[in-house]
């Protein structure tokens, strides 16, 4: 969907993903980090990180930290300690993305916004409090470790849809990947690919907003 489609009136709420749509991230931080402890190249690690099934299940809640980093061990190559992991794991949150904030302000004077993410544990205990304000725009954040299911999964959209309590062809989505925009249309919202906040802001401007 393009904003040239949408029009004032055609949606109820707004439904955001977080990495990329609302808080910047940056896995180069994150294998930069991995390397410098382990005295490996950036690069070398990054070209042997998978996300695997491990990762999803990281993602689902049904793989713990411990299981997920004792995979990352093997699969990257290096033995540094779950600390490590973890410090730079969390070192991919860059910050707001640019120009975000005032858009959910102005957003969320007129429609009830929500966010959907595939995210794990670690990184929820990140962002929440060091976003806190940013992600106070939202009624209600929806998170894959949290609810069991992700995107582009069919049964997420359901759940999330239910929980919202409208019509899923009322519910507007917004992401940075093709495959979730793609589950999320198949599911029955309409959606918007994320490749800058000015995707966001001209979607809003279509919708009168």
């Amino acid at each position: 969907m393009l904003s040239s489609d949408l029009r004032p009136g055609a949606v109820d709420a707004l439904l955001f993903d977080l990495g990329r749509v609302v808080i910047d991230i940056d896995f180069v931080q994150v294998v930069s980090r991995w390397a410098s402890h382990a005295g490996r190249a950036p690069e070398d690690l990054a070209a042997r990180f998978v996300r695997d099934e491990i990762y999803h299940g990281h993602e689902r809640g049904t793989v713990s930290d411990a299981a997920f980093f004792a995979n990352l061990r093997r699969q990257l190559g290096i033995d540094i300690t779950d600390d490590q992991f973890l410090e730079g794991w969390n070192a991919i949150f860059v910050g707001p993305m640019p120009g975000i904030g005032p858009l959910l302000v102005r957003a969320a004077d007129r429609l009830p916004l929500y966010a959907f993410s595939n995210t794990n544990q670690p990184h929820i205990e990140h962002f929440s409090s060091r976003y806190a304000d940013l992600l106070g725009h939202f009624r209600e954040i929806f998170l894959s470790s949290s609810i069991g299911l992700r995107k582009p999964d069919a049964a997420a959209y359901q759940h999330v849809v239910q929980a919202i309590g409208i019509r899923a062809e009322r519910i507007l989505f917004f992401d940075d990947l093709a495959e979730n925009i793609e589950g999320a249309r198949a599911s029955g919202l309409q959606a918007v690919l994320v490749r800058s906040t000015e995707d966001i802001a001209a979607a809003l401007q279509a919708l009168g907003i």
